[in-house]
């Protein structure tokens, strides 16, 4: 029998699409802080807002869990996870190392669709900057370097560097605040001095820029935290 044009999907789809829905919503709201660490999550308010079951919500809740953005407590309450500021050293000499190894693969194996891609990346994160969209200039940030991991023609470097740009988004949201979300053109300038290095396939340039890049991230982040403390302090 000829499916009818417009008939609604089978049910295994729409749950799945559900689940998707909510996944990736609540996944953004968490990672560009929307969501404060720590706050609650209650599934009935989710089913209400999304309009549909509570059975994709828990899917979705689920997934999120598995990816350390959900914390189930033993009461079986809810909340979002709090930041792991005790791991935040290790975290960001993973990140400074990621930086550099990408991208100086990168400039050893690129190949013209690559540096095609990280143009485009490039100009979309520019475009952000001027726009001063804090949200958009994250993730454009992240796709500009996940293009460059890519071009570096190692898949378990690639894959290494978008789980840290993932799990550092909210670690890079407080990093934004901190210049309130004015992010300044410089950081533009250095993203096309790390594309010339790499068109150039100079490795050891493009490694030392790239760390020079990742390190100011981190000193950034840092002394926002020691200013906040202390301004916790003097409250």
């Amino acid at each position: 029998m000829t499916k009818k044009i417009g008939s609604a999907p089978p049910r295994e789809r729409r749950r799945g699409f559900g689940v998707k829905v909510v996944y990736d919503l609540l996944r953004n709201e968490i990672l560009d802080l929307v969501l404060a660490p720590g706050s609650p999550v209650d599934e009935v308010q989710l089913a209400e807002r999304f309009k549909m079951s509570r059975t994709p919500i828990r899917e979705a809740l689920v997934r999120l869990s598995g990816e350390g953005l959900i914390d189930a407590l033993p009461n079986r309450s809810t909340m979002v996870s709090n930041l792991d500021f005790l791991n935040m050293s290790p975290y960001f000499d993973a990140l400074v190392l990621m930086y550099r190894v990408t991208t100086r693969l990168a400039a050893e194996h690129h190949r013209p669709q690559d540096l095609e891609t990280i143009r485009a990346r490039q100009a979309e994160f520019a475009a952000a900057v001027e726009a001063q969209d804090a949200l958009a200039m994250i993730a454009t940030n992240a796709a500009f370097h996940s293009a460059i991991a890519e071009a570096g023609r190692n898949p378990y470097f690639t894959g290494l560097a978008n789980r840290l740009l993932d799990e550092g988004r909210r670690f890079l949201r407080l990093y934004y605040q901190s210049y309130e979300d004015r992010l300044p053109q410089r950081f533009v300038a250095e993203h096309e001095a790390m594309i010339d290095a790499i068109v150039a396939r100079d490795a050891a340039l493009a490694e030392r820029l790239a760390k020079a890049h990742a390190n100011h991230i981190v000193e950034q982040i840092g002394s926002l935290l020691v200013r906040d403390r202390r301004l916790d302090i003097a409250l």
